[in-house]
């Protein structure tokens, strides 16, 4: 398939765009589908959050936001994708962190196993 096997995705700021409902969908065509030996998304930390002083508790960052995730949900998406898909993903920080609310952004850097490596 066209858009299949490529080195690498990248998702840079795009998952809290898309409706809850729809990440199902989205996991199957970008890990089940497109299978990419490399993702590289990244995400808000919407724990992060507070430390904006314009932004109101409980405010995501843009109006156009589905959600926000903290580190931990992240994570366990994160890992719930690797097992279904046969992915390693490491967790990163962007950005300067705090010692209790993280960096502001998050960043999951997913590696395809390499039994499931396929090359065109």
């Amino acid at each position: 398939a066209r858009i299949s096997n490529f080195d690498a995705a990248t998702v840079i700021e795009v998952i809290e765009h898309l409706d809850v409902e729809r990440l199902a969908t989205f996991e199957r065509v970008l890990f089940g589908f497109a299978k990419p030996r490399n993702v590289i998304l990244t995400t808000p930390n919407v724990e992060y959050n507070q430390k904006f002083e314009n932004l109101s508790s409980g405010k995501l960052r843009h109006a156009d936001h589905r959600f926000e995730w903290t580190r931990n949900e992240l994570q366990t998406w994160a890992r719930n994708v690797c097992e279904h898909y046969g992915y390693n993903v490491e967790l990163r920080g962007i950005g300067d962190e705090d010692s209790e609310l993280g960096t502001p952004t998050q960043m999951a850097v997913f590696t395809k196993q390499s039994s499931e490596v396929k090359r065109n």
